[in-house]
């Protein structure tokens, strides 16, 4: 079970998972590394456009670049599709939104989950 985050320790997740297209992310684990981005690029932008140079948010796309996308082809991987999804206009963003595939797929264990473990709730008792 995921123990819990904040946003600052799941932006540091995803940078540090930067060339892992392999595995799944959550829902919360892409979208709190989304926003962290996200109101990094707003900080950076208001300080380019007082510095009068727009260079600086250019340098932090090539620098997120990667990340971004790797964060992107997990989270494809926790609903059971390709990494190619991403790259599909708007229905990437239905998917991104879209609760994850519960237990194993072909791309690793239910990160929920990842000892497979499941609640009986008739017997009262975890399944393996």
């Amino acid at each position: 079970m995921e123990t819990k985050m904040n946003m600052v320790d799941y932006f540091k997740r995803g940078l540090q998972n930067y060339t892992n297209f392999n595995g799944r992310d959550t829902r919360p684990q892409f979208w709190w590394y989304y926003l962290g981005y996200f109101i990094i690029a707003l900080i950076v932008n208001f300080i380019s456009r007082a510095m009068g140079s727009m260079i600086l948010p250019g340098i932090l796309a090539l620098i997120m670049f990667l990340p971004t996308i790797a964060a992107g082809v997990r989270r494809m991987h926790d609903l059971g599709k390709s990494g190619w999804f991403i790259l599909i206009p708007i229905y990437n963003i239905v998917l991104l939104a879209t609760e994850g595939q519960q237990g194993q797929n072909e791309y690793g264990p239910d990160p929920r989950n990842p000892a497979g473990n499941s609640f009986d709730f008739d017997q009262k008792q975890f399944h393996q």
